[in-house]
Protein backbone atom coordinates (compact mmCIF):
# COMPACT_ATOMS: atom_id res chain seq x y z
CA UNK A 1 0.00 0.00 0.00
CA UNK A 2 1.15 3.78 -1.40
CA UNK A 3 4.07 1.49 -3.62
CA UNK A 4 5.04 5.34 -4.44
CA UNK A 5 5.90 6.66 -1.41
CA UNK A 6 7.70 3.41 -0.16
CA UNK A 7 9.49 3.24 -3.26
CA UNK A 8 10.70 7.10 -2.78
CA UNK A 9 11.51 5.52 0.78
CA UNK A 10 13.15 2.63 -0.09
CA UNK A 11 15.37 4.46 -2.88
CA UNK A 12 16.44 7.14 -0.09
CA UNK A 13 17.76 4.83 1.75
CA UNK A 14 19.45 3.11 -0.21
CA UNK A 15 21.68 6.25 -1.42
CA UNK A 16 21.56 7.34 2.50
CA UNK A 17 23.57 4.52 3.50
CA UNK A 18 25.70 4.58 -0.22
CA UNK A 19 26.19 8.90 1.18
CA UNK A 20 27.41 8.42 4.85
CA UNK A 21 26.09 5.10 6.24
CA UNK A 22 27.70 6.07 9.85
CA UNK A 23 24.90 9.12 10.74
CA UNK A 24 22.16 7.34 9.13
CA UNK A 25 22.63 3.21 11.20
CA UNK A 26 24.10 4.49 14.38
CA UNK A 27 20.94 6.96 15.33
CA UNK A 28 18.52 4.92 13.95
CA UNK A 29 15.08 3.28 16.00
CA UNK A 30 13.22 0.32 15.82
CA UNK A 31 10.34 -0.39 18.23
CA UNK A 32 7.52 -2.00 18.40
CA UNK A 33 4.64 -1.21 19.96
CA UNK A 34 1.26 -3.06 20.93
CA UNK A 35 -2.03 -2.01 22.39
CA UNK A 36 -4.77 -3.48 23.87
CA UNK A 37 -7.88 -1.64 24.23
CA UNK A 38 -11.50 -2.56 25.90
CA UNK A 39 -14.14 0.35 24.48
CA UNK A 40 -17.44 0.35 25.42
CA UNK A 41 -20.01 3.12 24.57
CA UNK A 42 -23.38 2.86 26.05
CA UNK A 43 -26.14 5.50 24.13
CA UNK A 44 -28.41 4.87 26.82
CA UNK A 45 -31.07 4.31 24.60
CA UNK A 46 -31.68 2.74 21.09
CA UNK A 47 -32.29 5.06 18.68
CA UNK A 48 -32.62 4.14 14.95
CA UNK A 49 -32.13 1.28 13.16
CA UNK A 50 -29.72 -0.18 15.65
CA UNK A 51 -30.57 -3.82 17.47
CA UNK A 52 -28.67 -2.42 20.83
CA UNK A 53 -27.71 0.63 22.30
CA UNK A 54 -24.32 0.17 23.16
CA UNK A 55 -21.21 -0.41 21.19
CA UNK A 56 -19.26 -2.59 23.01
CA UNK A 57 -15.59 -3.83 21.37
CA UNK A 58 -12.31 -4.91 22.35
CA UNK A 59 -9.14 -5.24 19.66
CA UNK A 60 -5.28 -5.66 19.93
CA UNK A 61 -3.12 -3.25 17.51
CA UNK A 62 0.27 -3.32 16.92
CA UNK A 63 2.81 -0.90 15.43
CA UNK A 64 6.72 -1.30 13.98
CA UNK A 65 8.45 2.30 13.90
CA UNK A 66 11.56 2.45 12.02
CA UNK A 67 13.39 6.19 12.05
CA UNK A 68 16.65 6.48 10.78
CA UNK A 69 19.72 8.71 11.41
CA UNK A 70 20.60 11.43 9.01
CA UNK A 71 23.69 10.61 6.66
CA UNK A 72 26.85 12.90 6.88
CA UNK A 73 27.20 15.61 4.76
CA UNK A 74 25.72 19.36 4.46
CA UNK A 75 22.98 17.85 3.35
CA UNK A 76 21.54 14.59 5.47
CA UNK A 77 19.14 12.33 4.26
CA UNK A 78 16.56 9.37 5.94
CA UNK A 79 13.54 7.56 5.85
CA UNK A 80 11.19 6.88 8.57
CA UNK A 81 8.79 3.55 8.35
CA UNK A 82 5.53 2.37 9.66
CA UNK A 83 3.54 -0.45 9.56
CA UNK A 84 0.32 -1.16 11.51
CA UNK A 85 -1.88 -3.85 12.01
CA UNK A 86 -5.13 -4.19 13.98
CA UNK A 87 -6.76 -7.42 15.26
CA UNK A 88 -10.62 -7.73 16.51
CA UNK A 89 -10.38 -9.65 19.44
CA UNK A 90 -14.54 -9.42 20.33
CA UNK A 91 -17.63 -7.44 19.42
CA UNK A 92 -20.04 -8.86 16.97
CA UNK A 93 -22.77 -8.14 15.34
CA UNK A 94 -25.35 -5.88 17.27
CA UNK A 95 -22.34 -4.17 18.94
CA UNK A 96 -20.66 -2.61 16.31
CA UNK A 97 -21.82 0.37 14.74
CA UNK A 98 -21.07 0.82 10.85
CA UNK A 99 -19.10 3.56 10.16
CA UNK A 100 -17.52 3.07 13.61
CA UNK A 101 -13.66 4.87 14.29
CA UNK A 102 -13.16 1.96 16.17
CA UNK A 103 -12.32 -1.11 13.90
CA UNK A 104 -13.78 -1.20 10.71
CA UNK A 105 -16.66 -3.03 8.89
CA UNK A 106 -17.60 -6.48 7.53
CA UNK A 107 -20.22 -6.87 4.98
CA UNK A 108 -22.48 -8.62 7.62
CA UNK A 109 -22.16 -5.25 9.99
CA UNK A 110 -19.60 -6.66 12.70
CA UNK A 111 -16.06 -6.40 12.55
CA UNK A 112 -13.29 -7.20 10.34
CA UNK A 113 -11.40 -10.07 11.74
CA UNK A 114 -7.99 -7.72 11.03
CA UNK A 115 -6.65 -4.60 8.67
CA UNK A 116 -3.31 -3.21 8.48
CA UNK A 117 -1.69 -0.62 6.72
CA UNK A 118 2.01 0.84 5.35
CA UNK A 119 3.25 3.86 5.76
CA UNK A 120 7.06 5.62 5.08
CA UNK A 121 8.53 9.33 4.55
CA UNK A 122 11.19 10.30 3.21
CA UNK A 123 13.42 13.20 5.20
CA UNK A 124 15.85 15.33 4.83
CA UNK A 125 17.77 17.97 7.35
CA UNK A 126 20.19 21.11 6.08
CA UNK A 127 21.45 22.69 8.49
CA UNK A 128 18.36 23.49 11.42
CA UNK A 129 15.56 22.78 9.15
CA UNK A 130 14.31 19.79 8.58
CA UNK A 131 11.65 18.21 5.45
CA UNK A 132 9.51 15.03 5.72
CA UNK A 133 7.60 14.03 2.33
CA UNK A 134 5.54 10.62 3.08
CA UNK A 135 2.25 9.05 4.37
CA UNK A 136 3.33 8.27 8.07
CA UNK A 137 3.02 12.26 9.06
CA UNK A 138 1.32 12.68 12.46
CA UNK A 139 1.22 16.56 13.01
CA UNK A 140 0.62 18.33 16.10
CA UNK A 141 -0.34 21.69 15.88
CA UNK A 142 -2.84 24.74 16.93
CA UNK A 143 -4.33 23.75 13.11
CA UNK A 144 -3.81 20.11 13.06
CA UNK A 145 -3.70 17.52 15.56
CA UNK A 146 -3.26 14.00 14.48
CA UNK A 147 -5.54 11.57 16.47
CA UNK A 148 -4.06 8.36 18.30
CA UNK A 149 -7.34 7.58 20.38
CA UNK A 150 -7.92 4.13 19.11
CA UNK A 151 -6.71 1.30 18.32
CA UNK A 152 -4.01 2.56 15.91
CA UNK A 153 -3.10 6.27 14.64
CA UNK A 154 -4.72 8.75 12.24
CA UNK A 155 -2.01 9.97 9.90
CA UNK A 156 -1.65 12.00 7.00
CA UNK A 157 0.10 12.05 3.88
CA UNK A 158 2.01 14.84 2.54
CA UNK A 159 5.07 17.40 3.06
CA UNK A 160 5.91 19.19 6.23
CA UNK A 161 9.41 21.54 7.12
CA UNK A 162 10.06 22.28 10.30
CA UNK A 163 12.89 25.47 10.79
CA UNK A 164 14.83 26.38 13.98
CA UNK A 165 17.06 28.32 12.23
CA UNK A 166 16.47 31.60 14.46
CA UNK A 167 17.28 31.01 18.26
CA UNK A 168 13.83 30.55 20.36
CA UNK A 169 11.96 30.40 16.81
CA UNK A 170 10.05 27.90 15.26
CA UNK A 171 8.45 28.07 12.01
CA UNK A 172 6.09 25.32 10.63
CA UNK A 173 4.65 24.88 6.94
CA UNK A 174 3.40 21.94 4.91
CA UNK A 175 0.50 20.94 2.47
CA UNK A 176 -0.99 17.58 3.38
CA UNK A 177 -3.45 15.96 0.46
CA UNK A 178 -4.77 12.48 2.17
CA UNK A 179 -5.32 11.46 5.49
CA UNK A 180 -5.22 7.57 6.90
CA UNK A 181 -8.41 6.81 9.45
CA UNK A 182 -7.79 5.27 12.87
CA UNK A 183 -9.66 2.16 11.54
CA UNK A 184 -9.01 2.08 8.09
CA UNK A 185 -6.56 0.56 5.70
CA UNK A 186 -7.36 3.19 2.83
CA UNK A 187 -6.54 6.33 2.49
CA UNK A 188 -9.28 9.40 2.03
CA UNK A 189 -9.28 13.10 0.98
CA UNK A 190 -9.46 15.68 3.61
CA UNK A 191 -12.66 16.82 4.63
CA UNK A 192 -14.93 18.62 7.89
CA UNK A 193 -17.80 17.00 9.52
CA UNK A 194 -20.91 17.19 7.69
CA UNK A 195 -19.85 17.72 4.33
CA UNK A 196 -19.59 14.73 1.69
CA UNK A 197 -16.83 16.39 -0.40
CA UNK A 198 -13.25 16.11 -0.14
CA UNK A 199 -10.27 18.04 -0.87
CA UNK A 200 -6.77 17.38 -1.45
CA UNK A 201 -4.91 20.53 -0.88
CA UNK A 202 -4.38 21.78 3.69
CA UNK A 203 -1.96 23.87 3.33
CA UNK A 204 -0.68 25.56 6.47
CA UNK A 205 1.84 28.12 8.21
CA UNK A 206 2.90 28.87 12.04
CA UNK A 207 5.54 30.32 14.32
CA UNK A 208 6.36 29.47 17.94
CA UNK A 209 8.38 31.91 19.12
CA UNK A 210 9.55 31.68 23.10
CA UNK A 211 9.60 35.59 23.96
CA UNK A 212 11.32 34.99 27.39
CA UNK A 213 12.02 31.37 29.02
CA UNK A 214 8.11 31.40 30.61
CA UNK A 215 6.88 32.74 27.65
CA UNK A 216 5.79 31.08 24.19
CA UNK A 217 3.43 33.02 21.72
CA UNK A 218 2.21 31.86 18.45
CA UNK A 219 0.35 31.95 15.25
CA UNK A 220 -0.66 30.14 12.65
CA UNK A 221 -2.26 30.07 9.07
CA UNK A 222 -4.55 27.07 7.09
CA UNK A 223 -6.23 26.83 4.73
CA UNK A 224 -8.36 23.45 3.38
CA UNK A 225 -9.12 24.53 -0.09
CA UNK A 226 -13.44 25.01 -0.68
CA UNK A 227 -13.64 24.53 2.99
CA UNK A 228 -12.12 27.09 5.07
CA UNK A 229 -9.47 29.31 6.30
CA UNK A 230 -8.46 29.62 9.59
CA UNK A 231 -6.27 32.25 11.71
CA UNK A 232 -4.96 31.32 15.47
CA UNK A 233 -3.13 32.54 17.81
CA UNK A 234 -1.72 31.34 21.33
CA UNK A 235 0.26 32.55 23.97
CA UNK A 236 1.60 30.26 27.00
CA UNK A 237 3.09 31.91 30.25
CA UNK A 238 4.19 29.59 33.35
CA UNK A 239 5.37 31.56 36.44
CA UNK A 240 7.73 29.58 38.34
CA UNK A 241 6.36 30.42 42.15
CA UNK A 242 8.79 27.86 44.02
CA UNK A 243 10.57 24.69 42.83
CA UNK A 244 8.08 22.31 43.20
CA UNK A 245 4.88 25.39 42.56
CA UNK A 246 3.83 27.08 39.43
CA UNK A 247 0.94 28.73 37.64
CA UNK A 248 0.16 28.67 34.03
CA UNK A 249 -1.64 30.24 31.44
CA UNK A 250 -2.82 29.45 28.26
CA UNK A 251 -4.92 31.70 26.16
CA UNK A 252 -6.15 30.35 22.40
CA UNK A 253 -8.21 31.89 19.90
CA UNK A 254 -9.20 30.80 16.09
CA UNK A 255 -10.93 33.38 13.72
CA UNK A 256 -12.51 30.46 10.51
CA UNK A 257 -13.94 31.75 7.43
CA UNK A 258 -15.49 30.17 4.16
CA UNK A 259 -13.33 28.86 0.85
CA UNK A 260 -13.83 28.53 -2.73
CA UNK A 261 -16.85 26.15 -2.98
CA UNK A 262 -17.72 25.65 1.06
CA UNK A 263 -21.44 26.96 1.28
CA UNK A 264 -22.17 26.62 -2.08
CA UNK A 265 -24.12 22.92 -2.05
CA UNK A 266 -23.42 19.66 -3.63
CA UNK A 267 -21.55 18.45 -0.72
CA UNK A 268 -19.34 20.99 0.48
CA UNK A 269 -21.49 22.28 3.21
CA UNK A 270 -20.23 22.57 6.38
CA UNK A 271 -22.78 20.13 9.38
CA UNK A 272 -21.70 22.59 11.87
CA UNK A 273 -21.24 19.60 14.27
CA UNK A 274 -24.93 19.53 13.75
CA UNK A 275 -25.73 22.99 15.53
CA UNK A 276 -26.88 26.32 14.57
CA UNK A 277 -25.21 28.00 11.34
CA UNK A 278 -26.14 31.81 10.67
CA UNK A 279 -25.62 31.03 6.89
CA UNK A 280 -26.45 27.58 6.29
CA UNK A 281 -23.40 25.09 5.53
CA UNK A 282 -20.95 27.67 5.08
CA UNK A 283 -17.87 27.79 8.07
CA UNK A 284 -17.99 31.32 9.91
CA UNK A 285 -16.95 31.18 13.66
CA UNK A 286 -14.41 32.64 16.01
CA UNK A 287 -13.85 31.02 19.23
CA UNK A 288 -11.39 32.34 22.08
CA UNK A 289 -10.33 29.89 25.28
CA UNK A 290 -8.39 30.78 28.55
CA UNK A 291 -6.80 28.11 30.74
CA UNK A 292 -5.50 28.51 34.06
CA UNK A 293 -3.70 25.93 36.33
CA UNK A 294 -1.55 25.74 39.52
CA UNK A 295 1.07 22.97 40.62
CA UNK A 296 1.74 22.24 43.96
CA UNK A 297 3.65 19.40 44.60
CA UNK A 298 2.17 16.27 43.00
CA UNK A 299 -1.34 18.64 43.00
CA UNK A 300 -2.54 20.23 39.65
CA UNK A 301 -5.73 22.32 39.50
CA UNK A 302 -7.05 23.38 36.36
CA UNK A 303 -9.61 25.94 35.49
CA UNK A 304 -10.86 27.57 32.03
CA UNK A 305 -13.60 28.78 30.08
CA UNK A 306 -14.13 28.86 26.45
CA UNK A 307 -16.65 30.72 24.08
CA UNK A 308 -18.15 29.71 20.58
CA UNK A 309 -19.30 32.54 18.42
CA UNK A 310 -22.64 32.32 17.57
CA UNK A 311 -22.76 32.48 13.86
CA UNK A 312 -21.76 28.75 13.65
CA UNK A 313 -19.70 26.20 15.01
CA UNK A 314 -15.89 25.90 15.51
CA UNK A 315 -14.29 23.84 12.59
CA UNK A 316 -11.35 21.13 11.80
CA UNK A 317 -10.26 18.69 9.62
CA UNK A 318 -13.00 15.30 10.02
CA UNK A 319 -13.07 13.11 7.34
CA UNK A 320 -16.11 11.22 8.91
CA UNK A 321 -18.59 12.10 6.43
CA UNK A 322 -16.78 11.38 3.07
CA UNK A 323 -18.10 8.61 1.09
CA UNK A 324 -16.87 6.12 -1.35
CA UNK A 325 -17.90 6.47 -5.06
CA UNK A 326 -22.75 7.41 -4.63
CA UNK A 327 -22.18 4.79 -1.27
CA UNK A 328 -24.54 5.96 1.42
CA UNK A 329 -21.84 4.45 3.74
CA UNK A 330 -19.01 6.28 5.08
CA UNK A 331 -15.54 4.75 4.08
CA UNK A 332 -14.55 2.67 6.79
CA UNK A 333 -13.14 4.05 9.65
CA UNK A 334 -12.13 6.89 8.39
CA UNK A 335 -13.38 9.47 10.88
CA UNK A 336 -12.33 10.46 14.27
CA UNK A 337 -10.15 13.89 14.95
CA UNK A 338 -8.87 15.85 17.16
CA UNK A 339 -8.67 19.73 17.48
CA UNK A 340 -6.56 22.17 19.72
CA UNK A 341 -9.32 23.35 22.12
CA UNK A 342 -9.43 22.74 26.01
CA UNK A 343 -13.01 21.23 25.50
CA UNK A 344 -11.91 18.39 23.51
CA UNK A 345 -12.29 16.03 25.50
CA UNK A 346 -13.10 12.22 25.74
CA UNK A 347 -17.07 11.78 24.21
CA UNK A 348 -17.93 15.43 23.01
CA UNK A 349 -16.85 18.70 21.88
CA UNK A 350 -18.40 21.23 23.03
CA UNK A 351 -17.95 23.05 20.11
CA UNK A 352 -21.46 24.33 18.43
CA UNK A 353 -22.44 27.90 17.76
CA UNK A 354 -23.30 30.18 20.85
CA UNK A 355 -21.53 27.86 23.26
CA UNK A 356 -19.76 29.36 26.86
CA UNK A 357 -18.58 26.45 28.37
CA UNK A 358 -16.69 26.27 31.83
CA UNK A 359 -14.21 23.65 32.60
CA UNK A 360 -12.22 22.24 35.65
CA UNK A 361 -9.89 19.38 36.04
CA UNK A 362 -7.89 17.96 39.16
CA UNK A 363 -5.12 15.55 38.69
CA UNK A 364 -2.45 13.90 41.10
CA UNK A 365 1.09 12.19 40.74
CA UNK A 366 1.17 9.50 42.92
CA UNK A 367 5.30 9.79 42.93
CA UNK A 368 4.90 12.46 45.65
CA UNK A 369 3.10 9.58 48.09
CA UNK A 370 5.94 6.71 47.04
CA UNK A 371 4.14 5.32 44.00
CA UNK A 372 6.01 6.52 40.75
CA UNK A 373 4.32 5.62 37.31
CA UNK A 374 0.50 5.86 39.06
CA UNK A 375 -1.65 9.08 37.74
CA UNK A 376 -5.35 10.14 38.44
CA UNK A 377 -7.57 12.79 36.85
CA UNK A 378 -10.92 13.61 37.00
CA UNK A 379 -12.67 16.49 34.95
CA UNK A 380 -16.04 18.60 34.61
CA UNK A 381 -17.26 20.42 31.57
CA UNK A 382 -20.38 22.55 31.50
CA UNK A 383 -21.69 24.00 28.10
CA UNK A 384 -24.25 26.65 28.32
CA UNK A 385 -26.12 28.64 26.00
CA UNK A 386 -25.42 26.92 22.58
CA UNK A 387 -27.75 28.08 19.64
CA UNK A 388 -30.36 25.33 19.50
CA UNK A 389 -30.08 23.38 15.87
CA UNK A 390 -33.55 25.38 14.48
CA UNK A 391 -32.07 28.75 16.48
CA UNK A 392 -34.72 29.58 18.37
CA UNK A 393 -33.59 28.68 21.84
CA UNK A 394 -30.55 27.19 23.52
CA UNK A 395 -29.25 24.11 24.63
CA UNK A 396 -27.08 22.96 27.22
CA UNK A 397 -24.67 20.15 28.03
CA UNK A 398 -22.21 18.86 30.44
CA UNK A 399 -19.50 15.61 30.64
CA UNK A 400 -17.77 14.23 33.60
CA UNK A 401 -13.91 12.64 32.78
CA UNK A 402 -12.34 10.70 35.03
CA UNK A 403 -8.72 8.39 34.26
CA UNK A 404 -6.43 6.62 36.31
CA UNK A 405 -2.76 5.39 34.33
CA UNK A 406 -0.27 3.37 36.00
CA UNK A 407 2.98 2.02 34.39
CA UNK A 408 5.68 0.01 35.56
CA UNK A 409 8.95 1.69 36.41
CA UNK A 410 11.35 -1.51 36.85
CA UNK A 411 11.18 -4.99 36.32
CA UNK A 412 11.28 -7.12 32.99
CA UNK A 413 8.30 -5.55 31.98
CA UNK A 414 9.49 -1.78 32.70
CA UNK A 415 7.03 0.73 30.43
CA UNK A 416 4.42 -1.38 30.47
CA UNK A 417 1.10 0.67 31.10
CA UNK A 418 -2.23 0.56 32.26
CA UNK A 419 -4.97 3.48 31.62
CA UNK A 420 -8.78 3.44 32.82
CA UNK A 421 -11.21 6.19 31.20
CA UNK A 422 -14.69 6.49 32.12
CA UNK A 423 -17.02 9.12 30.86
CA UNK A 424 -20.44 10.41 31.38
CA UNK A 425 -22.06 12.91 29.47
CA UNK A 426 -25.54 14.20 29.39
CA UNK A 427 -27.24 17.17 27.36
CA UNK A 428 -31.01 18.87 27.18
CA UNK A 429 -32.47 20.66 24.85
CA UNK A 430 -31.98 20.85 20.45
CA UNK A 431 -28.84 20.65 19.06
CA UNK A 432 -27.10 18.91 22.43
CA UNK A 433 -25.93 14.60 21.69
CA UNK A 434 -27.35 11.51 23.15
CA UNK A 435 -26.71 11.01 26.56
CA UNK A 436 -23.39 8.55 26.81
CA UNK A 437 -21.69 6.77 29.30
CA UNK A 438 -18.13 5.56 28.21
CA UNK A 439 -15.69 3.42 29.51
CA UNK A 440 -11.92 2.20 27.91
CA UNK A 441 -9.50 -0.17 29.28
CA UNK A 442 -5.98 0.13 27.53
CA UNK A 443 -2.74 -1.67 27.87
CA UNK A 444 0.27 0.14 25.97
CA UNK A 445 3.63 -1.53 25.97
CA UNK A 446 6.70 -0.75 23.55
CA UNK A 447 10.01 -2.49 23.00
CA UNK A 448 13.03 -0.93 21.35
CA UNK A 449 15.53 -3.12 19.42
CA UNK A 450 17.66 -0.38 18.83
Amino acid sequence: MYKSSLALAVALGVLAQQAGAAGFIEDSKLSVSSRTMYFNNDNREAHGSKPRPDVRESGQGFKLDYISGFTEGTVGFGVDAQALWGIHLDGGKGYHQDGSTFMPSDSNGSSVAQWARLGANAKARFSKTEAHFGSALAPNLPILVANDGRLLPQTFEGGTVTSKEIDNLTINAGQLTHAMGRASSNRTGLSVQGAYRDSNKFRYGGLDYKLTPDLTLQYYYSNLEDFYKQHFLGATHVFKIADDQSFKTDLRYFDSSSDGKNGSGNGYNFGNNGGYAKHTGEVDNKTWSAMFTYTLGGHALMLGHQQVSDDGGFVWLNQGNVRKDGSTSPLEGNGGASFYLFTDSMINQFAKAGENTTFGQYSYDFARLGVPGLKASVAYLRGEDGRATNGHGTFSEWERDARVDYVLQEGTLKGLGFSLRQGVYRGTGSGSANDQDQTRFIVNYTYAFM
